[in-house]
């Protein structure tokens, strides 16, 4: 988009405008009203062409608020949880430490709160997709794989594999205990990279640890007491190799690396490379997007968290180049989630708060190197709490649905730092679709891309085929 800053340029002469006559002052009322005219009828424009229905030629359905299929998607849901009371304490314990205001959040962190099993719901309701045909998914609740257990795949991503027409999920494999270090900090000891394969998205079936810990070599990477996190798969079309890139760090997290491992099948084994800091910066929360010409992507915290940096990968996607853009400069974002839409990128990132959740913000750019301008908290749900802490949970992937252009899943992890191999998957529906709510931070205007929305369902579930289409 061009650059609309007004610049300051020194006074020469009057000029026509808006029919005034040469040598005369318009009225700032006149210019004020005709630039709020040209605002309103750009929105209605837009708004118009966001909100077409329908079929196209291909016979593909249209993302819209009043197609029938997405109806029940975008009706905005009540969440109303309710404070317990407060805890009697003694009046010592009152004249020691003066009261503070307890929080949901407080509540939520909480491992002995009242009402902790509304956030992290016990294992009578845990979904069973091999005793419950529904396809619904509940965010929130224990998701068992076709075994019957607990999928482990937390900080996650989705290949789809076009060979076998198959979706596989990556992720960290926590189901071990968790420990906390001197500053509190929770931590697993890698166990490895779990990976899951579905034909619908919702049924999977365990596929092992397809990169797994290093037991004894202290030395190593993976060693158990390191630490691994988030895990992304692309597929290289010109080596025919699965490459994996994840986050790889000290269990103080000082290390600040990425680590690269490398496979001839998607269910594994994964070889593992090396780490490095990519383009000799610190990287912490990453991830990878392939684009639709084949070129792929390394995007990750930098500058101890303080702004991102993005680049391409080499054709191997083995390595980075040498190309890099530093972009949110001093906004402290992380987890980034990247997707594309009718040719514009979008991603969706977090605050840095460490276990505890915080807003998500979405971000957009009409090149995947940016400038990239932030548009706003994308959550739609009718709690302010649960707006501000994204459904209690922390994004990591945006899985897209080509059978329904416009909508795709809002993949999250509510974690649980007492217990981290309880963390729990909040998946969301997500849509692209109206005029943006919010204006450019540093321009002037609304953007003319659509906004993004992620609707808060306790229970929801995809239209009918909208997984059965090749990403």
């Amino acid at each position: 988009m061009k650059n609309l800053r007004m610049r300051n340029t020194k006074y020469k002469k009057s000029t026509p405008f808006l029919g005034c006559n040469a040598g005369c002052r318009c009225s700032l009322s006149n210019v004020v009203w005709s630039l709020v005219g040209c605002l309103l009828l750009l929105h209605i424009y837009t708004l118009i062409s966001n909100q077409k229905d329908g079929i196209d030629t291909k016979g593909v359905i249209q993302a819209g608020n009043n197609h029938p299929v997405f109806r029940e998607l975008t009706e905005v849901e009540e969440e109303n949880i309710q404070m317990p009371p407060p805890r009697k304490r003694s009046p010592r314990a009152a004249k020691r430490r003066p009261k503070r205001t307890v929080t949901l959040i407080d509540q939520f962190l909480d491992e002995s709160s009242q009402i902790r099993h509304l956030f992290f719901p016990d294992q009578k309701t845990a979904i069973d997709p091999m005793k419950n045909d529904s396809f619904y998914y509940h965010p929130g609740r224990i998701w068992l794989d076709t075994d019957g257990s607990p999928i482990q795949a937390h900080g996650g991503g989705i290949l789809y594999d076009e060979r076998s027409a198959t979706y596989y999920w990556y992720g960290e494999y926590k189901d071990g205990p968790t420990y906390h270090n001197k500053k509190g900090a929770a931590r697993v000891d890698i166990i490895g990279v779990g990976c899951y394969s579905s034909k619908d998205l919702w049924t999977w079936k365990n596929e092992g640890i397809v990169l797994p810990a290093e037991e004894t070599n202290e030395t190593h990477d993976l060693h158990k007491f390191n630490v691994l996190e988030r895990p992304k798969v692309i597929y290289n079309e010109r080596t025919r190799k699965y490459v994996m890139w994840m986050h790889i760090d000290d269990a103080n997290y000082t290390r600040a690396s990425v680590g690269v491992a490398v496979s001839a099948s998607p269910t594994g084994p994964f070889d593992y490379l090396y780490s490095k800091r990519p383009h000799g910066f610190d990287s912490r929360d990453m991830s990878v997007f392939k684009d639709d010409d084949g070129v792929a992507y390394l995007i990750y915290s930098s500058g101890d968290n303080s702004e991102l940096h993005i680049g391409p990968l080499n054709e191997e996607y083995l390595d980075v180049t040498t190309v890099l853009r530093r972009i949110l400069v001093g906004q402290h974002r992380e987890a980034p989630a990247l997707f594309k839409h009718k040719g514009i990128y979008y991603m969706v990132t977090s605050g840095c708060t460490g276990w505890a959740p915080n807003e998500a913000l979405v971000h957009a750019a009409e090149s995947i190197m940016g400038p990239w301008e932030t548009m706003g908290n994308p959550c739609i749900v009718g709690n302010k709490i649960f707006r501000l802490t994204t459904f209690f949970s922390q994004g990591t992937f945006v899985i897209p649905l080509p059978g329904f252009p416009g909508l795709f899943i809002f993949m999250a992890d509510r974690w649980n730092p007492a217990d981290l191999r309880d963390s729990r998957y909040v998946w969301l529906p997500l849509l692209v679709g109206g005029v943006a709510d919010q204006p450019f931070e540093f321009n002037f205007g609304f953007p003319l891309w659509s906004r993004v929305s992620i609707y808060w369902h306790k229970r929801w579930r995809l239209p009918d085929g909208g997984w059965n289409a090749k990403m």
